[in-house]
C-alpha cells in the first residue's frame, strides 16, 4: 500500500474511481455478451438497446459509449468493428492497485476484483487455446423469441444492481482507506464531482450524494432506501440472469460475484463459523462463542474439551 500511502488522498479516491470503472465496463460488457448469445441480435441492434438504456436510471458516459463502439462499422472488412478487436483487454494497473489495497484493508471488492481478473484471463491466449477443448454445456443457449423482450430486460436490471454493489464496495474502500490513513473525505461530494466529469460518471451518482447527505454515516451505501428499492426490483430478474449465465456455459464473473457479495452482506449467518472451526484445529486460531463472552480453544489433539485462550485472530 505505499504507493497508496505517499500519494494522499486525492490519488487513493482516483486510484478507486479506476477500479470501480473495471467493474462497470466489465458489467456492461457481460450485459453485451449475454444479449448477443442468447438473442443472436447484432452489434448495430444491441447498440440501440443500449442507447435506450441510457435514457433511464442506467444513464451514463459507459453506456452510452458503449452504444457508439456496437455502432461502429470496420472501414478494411465491412463488419461490427467489435467483431474485429482482438479479445484481449489492457490495463494500466489501477485495478489490481484498488484490489491490493482493498485487500490490506480488509474490505472485500469482489466485483472490481472479478473485472480485473477477468482481463488478467482474456490476455493469456495460450492458456484459451488449450482450453477451448473443455466440456460445456450440452445444448447452445438460445433465448425463444417470445422471451427476447423480458431477457433483455432481465439483463438490464441485473446490470443496474450489479452496478450498485461496485460502487457500494468502492466506496467502502474510500472510506476505510480514510480511516486507515486519518484523511477526511466527505463520500457524497465525491459522488457530486465524479458526477461532474469522470468516465464512470452515471446517473445514479446523484443518488449516492443524496443518501450520504441523509446519512453520512451510512455503514452499507446500498442499504439506502432508493438503492434497496432498486435491488427489490431487480431481484427476480438478477438471479435468473445469473443462473442462465451458469446454465449456457457464459463467463460473467462481475454479475456472479456481484450477487454473491450482495446475499454474503445480507446473509444473517454465514459459514465462517466453519472455516474459523478449521483454523482453530489446524493451527490453535481460536473462536469466540454466539452464547458468551472470551475466546476459545478445543483442544483437538487431546480429549477435545474447550479452554479459554487468548485471542490469536
Amino acid at each position: 500500500m505505499t504507493h497508496v500511502g505517499h500519494d494522499g488522498a486525492g490519488h487513493f479516491v482516483k486510484m478507486v474511481h479506476n477500479g470501480i470503472e473495471y467493474a462497470d465496463m466489465q458489467l456492461i460488457a457481460e450485459a453485451y455478451d449475454l444479449i448477443r448469445r442468447g438473442t443472436g441480435k447484432s452489434p448495430a441492434e444491441i447498440a440501440e438497446i443500449f442507447a435506450e438504456w441510457n435514457k433511464g436510471e442506467l444513464e451514463s458516459y459507459l453506456i452510452e459509449i458503449t452504444a457508439e463502439v456496437l455502432r461502429q462499422v470496420d472501414a478494411s472488412t465491412g463488419k461490427p468493428l467489435v467483431d474485429v478487436i482482438l479479445d484481449q483487454a489492457g490495463a494500466k494497473g489501477t485495478g489490481a492497485w484498488t484490489v491490493q489495497t482493498a485487500l490490506s484493508l480488509g474490505v472485500p471488492v469482489s466485483g472490481i476484483a472479478e473485472a480485473t481478473f477477468a482481463r488478467s484471463l482474456s490476455s493469456h491466449p495460450e492458456q484459451r487455446a488449450v482450453a477451448g477443448g473443455l466440456p460445456g454445456p450440452d445444448e447452445e443457449f438460445t433465448v425463444a423469441a417470445d422471451d427476447t423482450e423480458q431477457f433483455i430486460e432481465d439483463v438490464r436490471l441485473a446490470l443496474y444492481a450489479s452496478k450498485i454493489v461496485a460502487y457500494s464496495q468502492g466506496f467502502d474502500e474510500i472510506r476505510a482507506g480514510a480511516a486507515e490513513y486519518g484523511w477526511n473525505i466527505d463520500l457524497g461530494a465525491i459522488s457530486k464531482i465524479w458526477r461532474g466529469g469522470c468516465i464512470i460518471r452515471a446517473q445514479f451518482l446523484n443518488r449516492i450524494a443524496d443518501a450520504y447527505a441523509a446519512t453520512p454515516d451510512l455503514p452499507v451505501l446500498m442499504t439506502a432506501p432508493y438503492f434497496a428499492e432498486a435491488f427489490t426490483r431487480a431481484q427476480a430478474s438478477w438471479r435468473r440472469v445469473v443462473v442462465t449465465a451458469a446454465q449456457a456455459g457464459i463467463p460473467a464473473p462481475a454479475f456472479s460475484s456481484s450477487l454473491s457479495y450482495y446475499d454474503g452482506i445480507r446473509a444473517d449467518r454465514l459459514p465462517a463459523a466453519l472455516v474459523q472451526g478449521q483454523r482453530d484445529f489446524f493451527g490453535a486460531h481460536t473462536y469466540k462463542r454466539i452464547d458468551k463472552e472470551g475466546t476459545f480453544h478445543t483442544l483437538w489433539s487431546g480429549d477435545r474439551t474447550e479452554i479459554e485462550a487468548e485471542d490469536t485472530h
